[in-house]
């Protein structure tokens, strides 16, 4: 396992169009930052498109979920298949850019969890009024409800050690699983570091947004509730 220093894993559903543009972009940086990598691209259990095809072309490593095509089997299941001593997590619709990967990298001896943060001095987002107020309001009540000591808490686009990752178990099925890592990462490494690094969100290069905005509201809630009150493991 410790052959590999970095493993970038991608979910992905139906985001060929994406990962054309994506992956050599990241196969650029990641050879620029001169360290053993992999890239896994975690598709759907049953193709939906020729995201294989492009793995195949442009040097990634595919990979279809296991149990189900919920957002938190992809990141079960690309924690299970992680060979790397740190993971990065990054979408496959553009929003996160792989050049930023190296911002993330320069922290991992000094910190647990590195976040490319839109809401410390520097960050920003190009989404819409309403989702950046959603976003906000998410990120304000559990980094206060939960305890957690950062200002971006939803982003997916961080960095984290691997033996922390693969300590915890998850549950969560939608994009609240996000969240689920952290909250139980600090509930184990209670002298958790976290280091916030500020970061640009862009809006999704090519497709449509997977998130349901009811299912993203009703989700937040129920994991909001369940890992403050229930949750333990």
């Amino acid at each position: 396992m410790r052959d590999i220093d970095l493993s970038v894993l991608i979910p992905a559903y139906q985001e060929e169009e994406n990962l054309r543009v994506i992956l050599p972009r990241l196969n650029k940086a990641l050879n620029e930052l001169k360290v053993k990598h992999e890239v896994l691209v975690i598709d759907t259990m049953q193709k939906m498109d020729n995201t294989e095809q492009v793995c195949k072309e442009l040097n990634a490593t595919y990979i279809n979920r296991e149990n189900s095509n919920y957002y938190g089997d992809a990141i079960r299941t690309g924690i299970n298949h992680a060979k790397g001593t740190w993971i990065i997590f990054m979408d496959a619709d553009g929003s996160h850019s792989p050049e930023f990967i190296k911002e993330l990298f320069l922290y991992r001896n000094d910190y647990d969890v590195v976040i490319a943060s839109r809401y410390v001095k520097g960050g920003g987002s190009d989404n819409d009024r309403l989702s950046i107020l959603m976003s906000l309001i998410v990120n304000v009540v559990f980094s206060w409800f939960l305890g957690l000591n950062c200002k971006d808490v939803s982003n997916s686009f961080k960095l984290y050690r691997t033996s922390l990752l693969k300590d915890i178990s998850l549950y969560s099925n939608n994009f609240d699983a996000v969240e689920e890592i952290l909250v139980k990462l600090k509930r184990k490494n209670p002298q958790l570091k976290i280091k916030e690094v500020p970061f640009f969100f862009k809006e999704r290069m090519f497709g449509h947004t997977k998130r349901n905005l009811l299912a993203f509201i009703f989700s937040y809630l129920v994991i909001l509730i369940r890992l403050k009150f229930f949750s333990r493991d």
